[in-house]
């Protein structure tokens, strides 16, 4: 067992567990500090922000940072502001795409964005191109407001994994939030 070790193994394996951790509390802690910034930094009277706070302690976001959060979003910490960001566009086999995130520096995701949809064959749209083919809704599977496509639309399977793909590689970007289609299932 040349270059092997149970240690160095174990190494690895914790790594990425903890990177996809590390993105995961990023995500939180941008949602903890717009909730703060939208109603306030008390959870009794902000309902987003109680929402959002007991989802970070079921993935044990550390009460620091959520502290640290909810004082970024009401302006105590000078760390660039946060702001909604929602994008719009095409992917693959002419799918509809809103992209819903956070950002503290919209031209930098902006760019983020359009590099990543155009590696997966997709493209950023104005505007109002897009969200006419969805309603804001409840979405009673996750019980949260929701893009919910009027119409969803088929496409081959072979585009089908380049969308995959390209939500993977969406998702990896820390602004990005949510992302919504009408990819048919």
């Amino acid at each position: 067992m040349s270059g092997h070790s149970h240690f160095s193994t174990i190494k690895h394996k914790k790594q990425a567990e903890d990177q996809k951790r590390g993105k995961v509390f990023s995500k939180l802690s941008r949602e903890i500090s717009m909730a703060a910034k939208e109603k306030g930094k008390d959870p009794e009277t902000n309902p987003k922000l109680r929402l959002v706070i007991e989802k970070a302690k079921q993935w044990n976001l550390p009460k620091d940072n959520i502290e640290r959060a909810i004082k970024k979003g009401i302006g105590e910490l000078k760390e660039g502001a946060l702001e909604n960001i929602v994008f719009e566009s095409y992917g693959p086999g002419g799918i509809a795409i809103i992209i819903e995130g956070i950002t503290d520096n919209r031209t930098r995701t902006t760019g983020e964005i359009k590099q990543i949809l155009n590696h997966y064959q997709g493209k950023l749209t104005s505007p109002g191109s897009v969200k006419w083919m969805f309603e804001r809704k409840i979405d009673p599977k996750s019980d949260s407001l929701s893009w919910i496509a009027k119409q969803s639309i088929e496409i081959p399977e072979q585009e089908k994994t380049i969308c995959q793909k390209l939500f993977e590689a969406l998702n990896e970007n820390d602004a990005v939030q949510k992302i919504y289609s009408n990819l048919g299932v």
